[in-house]
């Protein structure tokens, strides 16, 4: 029963509400719920290679060609700072995990009542450099000024391309792969925490080139993987790719577990993570574990392609690293701990939005 983890009755203002009519928490929505929304409403054809589905971020559509098209759609709602580049690299992440090249980029846009030209102006700008830098064409969208709202919110939605025999899903993952790191955590939630409460960092003591290293972030070591993925599916056989975004990299591998529907051993205990990202979630007590981390590309591979895949990409100069492995189902994800082994639980939010609650 998908409202098993909402209690049955709860009080608002003295009124009684079933499960169903409690009121939400930010972030995502928790994945039974979703799970059970999506098996209820979703409607398919048999065009539709892949549909939505818990872990996969993309959609797959046959349309009678040599290649599928791949379909995303993302919001970017923690930040309005850069929200233009934002837009495009994480709906164009969501296409290279695809192993797909990303084409076509449209984008709903709101901005706040009190919004200039120039604010606009700002927006289509940045959207316009960052599909100029990753060759994707910028071919629509909507745009309105909207009441209720604070500041601009982008949902962006990209379309790319992909080879059929070159498609990679969420849901390949293959028992007795080795599940890679590429790259490391927390680089979004780093640079978002800079952006947005530099005040706080510098009352907890962090020095201002840190923070400003970090606003960075986003640009360096960078919040696309389009790199990495081309460069991992160019020299491995890949059976499966996964960005890690909100809920950060636990719930980006938990999700590789339930789409693949097998179990993942993981040490968690030497992820990569930024000294940056370290210090900042140490003074806002987050787990960085669970702080959104896009910028990181999770990837499983067979052992005999281990080599090839560390060689190209240290040819890069990306970092990567074994965090675990793929075994045989249930779908579950396991952290290696003194004495065995104890199951994860995906968090049921972003750490991050504890820093907009202070």
């Amino acid at each position: 029963m998908i409202w098993s983890t909402v209690p049955p009755l709860a009080c608002v203002g003295g009124r009684k509400l079933d499960g169903k009519a409690r009121p939400l928490r930010a972030g995502k929505l928790d994945l039974d719920v979703l799970r059970s929304l999506l098996e209820t409403h979703t409607l398919v054809d048999s065009q539709v290679v892949v549909g939505p589905k818990i872990g996969e971020d993309a959609a797959v559509i046959d349309v009678g060609t040599d290649r599928y098209w791949v379909v995303a759609s993302d919001p970017v709602t923690f930040t309005s700072e850069e929200i233009g580049y934002y837009g495009v690299v994480v709906n164009l992440n969501d296409i290279a995990t695809r192993g797909a090249t990303p084409r076509w980029f449209l984008a709903t846009l709101l901005f706040p009542e009190n919004s200039v030209i120039g604010d606009v102006e700002t927006v289509f700008s940045q959207i316009h450099k960052a599909c100029q830098r990753f060759q994707v064409s910028f071919v629509g969208g909507h745009t309105e000024i909207t009441p209720g709202i604070e500041r601009v919110i982008l949902s962006g939605h990209m379309i790319g391309e992909v080879e059929k025999e070159r498609l990679v899903t969420t849901s390949g993952a293959r028992a007795g792969d080795l599940l890679l790191l590429v790259k490391g955590i927390c680089i979004e939630g780093t640079s978002i925490m800079a952006r947005e409460k530099e005040s706080e960092l510098l009352a907890h003591g962090i020095e201002p080139p840190a923070i400003q290293k970090a606003r960075n972030f986003i640009f360096d070591p960078g919040i696309e993987v389009l790199r990495a993925a081309r460069i991992a599916c160019d020299s491995a056989f890949v059976h499966s790719m996964h960005d890690p975004t909100e809920g950060g990299l636990v719930n980006g591998i938990v999700e590789i577990a339930l789409a693949s529907e097998k179990e993942i051993q993981v040490d968690l205990e030497n992820i990569y993570i930024y000294e940056e990202s370290r210090a900042f979630c140490k003074a806002f007590d987050l787990d960085p574990l669970g702080v959104i981390a896009s910028g990181a590309l999770l990837v499983t591979i067979s052992p005999g392609d281990l080599a090839a895949i560390e060689g190209a990409l240290g040819e890069g100069a990306i970092p990567v690293q074994v965090i675990g492995q793929v075994m045989k189902g249930p779908a579950r994800v396991l952290a290696k701990q003194k004495g065995g082994l104890k199951e994860l639980e995906p968090f049921s939010r972003d750490e991050i939005l504890k820093i907009f609650e202070t």
